[in-house]
């Protein structure tokens, strides 16, 4: 019979490529893991790993198992939260995974908030672009995520809590025509600097600005919106940038800011867990207070 300890020890084998460090990351010796996962492969008939001088490699097989232990560990996960956190409102331990256009702004509002609503809260807050972290959140590893919608998957559930305005940011030395607002074919001219690949903004910026024309894109990209900006200021392109963003880029004043013409383009922020999580109803109290930092952080824009 599979045992739960025998399918979380190769879940930790599967993750790290490494018995050394899975066994560090369970707490147990080495020679006990390593047993506990040949009998799970003696079980199965099947051969999970490949194990090698420099580490361990999936097999065909051990990659299609891993996907289905992960799955199974984040549902029992799923169940001793049902049971033990029935009563309480967010209490005890809460992986919350937030991208990067999001966090630097957000957060230093929300976690004083959420410190003194939820003070029996054990936080562990997960920065990463989408892709990964949606991996994280299907595997179990992650309980909630903010981030832009949509998100498209039968396995999770979304809630919107605001829209985020982009806004067009150019160097104060750029000379400007008697327009009050910005549109899309200011950038024909100029260069579009954009996040690098993977995250979500780099995808909605091009969306939006349809260029035809791919000299007019920074390729290389940034890796976070602090970079853009000084890119910006240092005129080497315009960009994008996020309302949500405005207030802490913007301090030092050496870029210029103009709202689109309509319709303006935007993101929604959201919140994002799997569908067979018990805690939807601490979610949405979360994405609650989310939105109502999100509002006091408008009111001083």
């Amino acid at each position: 019979m599979i045992s739960l300890k025998q399918l979380r020890y190769f879940d930790a084998v599967a993750r790290s490529g490494h018995f050394g460090k899975a066994a560090e990351a369970c707490a147990i010796t080495q020679p006990a893991l390593s047993m506990q996962v040949q009998e799970l492969e003696k079980f199965l008939g099947v051969q999970l790993l490949e194990r090698g001088r420099n580490g361990v490699m999936l097999t065909a097989s051990g990659k299609d198992i891993a996907q289905r232990a992960a799955r199974v560990l984040a549902d029992v996960r799923d169940i001793v939260d049902l049971a033990r956190r029935q009563g309480d409102l967010l209490a005890g331990p809460l992986g919350f995974g937030v991208i990067p256009s999001v966090a630097p702004y957000i957060l230093p509002q929300l976690l004083p908030m959420m410190r003194d609503a939820f003070p029996d809260l054990d936080l562990h807050i997960r920065e990463s672009q989408t892709q990964p972290l949606l991996r994280e959140l299907l595997d179990g590893q992650i309980d909630v995520l903010l981030l832009a919608l949509p998100v498209e998957h039968p396995d999770i559930e979304t809630i919107r809590l605001f829209d985020d305005r982009f806004l067009l940011a150019m160097a104060t030395s750029h000379r400007m025509s008697n327009r009050v607002k910005a549109t899309p074919d200011m950038l024909e001219n100029d260069r579009l600097l954009l996040l690098e690949e993977g995250h979500c903004m780099r995808d909605q910026a091009l969306a939006f600005c349809s260029l035809r024309r791919i000299e007019n894109i920074n390729m290389f990209g940034a890796s976070s919106l602090s970079t853009l900006v000084q890119m910006v200021a240092n005129g080497l392109g315009m960009t994008l940038l996020p309302e949500l963003a405005v207030p802490v880029e913007t301090r030092r004043g050496d870029i210029r800011l103009m709202r689109f013409a309509a319709p303006e383009p935007q993101r929604v922020i959201g919140l994002a867990w799997r569908k067979s999580s018990p805690r939807k109803h601490h979610f949405a109290e979360l994405g609650r207070m989310i939105a109502a930092a999100n509002r006091k952080l408008s009111s001083r824009r």
